[in-house]
């Protein structure tokens, strides 16, 4: 497989994003995803440059947004990119956000980060056009743009990590829904409890870490490592196949809801799940899908890695120029 800078060098060749698309630019940034990580994109040239610190748990907001902006300027610096020269900043956060105010609308695992002007942030500090989004919407966007979806129209991404995400890029933009909310197939009820009772259960309590931990320990395994959960003990093997059937589901309600030409697996439990994981969950979906729609659809892994969303935010502000 080509390197990341090979790989977005040649998409960016092809100059699809109008007359702004071959000058200047532009600045991806990953908020906690994968760490604070950075993406800088010279259209002219084509080239591609990233930069990477650790993330600061309970640091106050601000504090994080001045660290990410010194991280970018001095990528910029070692480039010899200047600002007066950035055309558009893209930013993603690892929760929802509110594209109409620009803010953070939800931080469930980020506490502090609720209602925080996330776009005004980065407006003032690089007085640049400025867009957000979350990191499920991102890494959908840029596998679609630049990674294993490279072309594809229409792509939905799960991400299955300490939360399940998702991002749908239909008609090759993504798709926000009425609220800005669309994609979060996490929240999807999907059962009525273990014992068949109690109240119902989300797709994200079941398939993400935490979720696939606790089915481990009521099964008998107790641990705290995803190594375990796929390695060749009987009731991680269980918990591997309860997994498998219950994404390959809701996959194929997805591809018949949506149509897609893809759809691609992502998140700390597909990696290290591997490519066992993934196909077994791709063999099952085509199993599920009804005979009339009956088509073979790749289901397969991401892979863009640690670097993602900050590329995936790079995408979007790609797209923002030729509106």
């Amino acid at each position: 497989m080509k390197d990341l800078p090979t790989l977005i060098g040649e998409r960016l060749t092809q100059n699809l994003w109008g007359v702004l698309g071959n000058q200047g630019y532009i600045l991806g940034i990953d908020l906690g995803s994968y760490g604070l990580r950075v993406a800088l994109v010279d259209l002219q040239h084509h080239t591609y440059h990233n930069a990477a610190i650790e993330l600061v748990e309970y640091e106050d907001p601000d504090a994080t947004v001045k660290r990410v902006v010194e991280l970018a300027r001095g990528l910029m610096a070692h480039t010899g990119a200047t600002i007066d020269r950035l055309v558009r900043v893209g930013v993603g956060f690892s929760g929802p956000v509110d594209l109409r105010y620009g803010t953070v609308r939800l931080a469930p695992r980020r506490p502090g980060w609720e209602n925080y002007p996330l776009q005004e942030r980065f407006e003032q500090a690089f007085d640049t056009v400025t867009l957000i989004d979350n990191d499920a919407n991102l890494i959908a966007l840029g596998e679609a743009t630049f990674g294993i979806g490279k072309g594809c129209q229409h792509l939905f991404y799960f991400h299955l990590s300490t939360g399940v995400g998702g991002g749908a890029v239909l008609n090759g933009r993504l798709y926000h829904g009425a609220h800005s909310m669309a994609g979060e197939i996490g929240h999807a009820v999907v059962g009525h409890g273990w014992d068949g009772d109690g109240r119902p259960e989300t797709l994200e309590e079941l398939v993400s870490i935490g979720g696939v931990l606790r089915r481990a320990a009521a099964g008998g395994l107790t641990t705290d490592r995803l190594e375990d959960i796929f390695s060749d003990h009987p009731v991680a093997r269980r918990v591997v196949q309860y997994t498998v059937d219950l994404m390959a589901t809701r996959i194929a309600q997805v591809i018949a809801l949506l149509d897609p030409e893809m759809v691609v697996l992502g998140g700390i439990v597909v990696r290290i799940g591997g490519d066992r994981f993934v196909e077994a969950i791709a063999s099952k979906v085509n199993n599920f899908i009804a005979p009339q729609f009956t088509r073979p659809v790749p289901v397969v892994a991401s892979i863009l890695g640690p670097d993602s969303v900050a590329i995936g935010a790079v995408a979007m502000a790609l797209d923002s120029l030729s509106d």
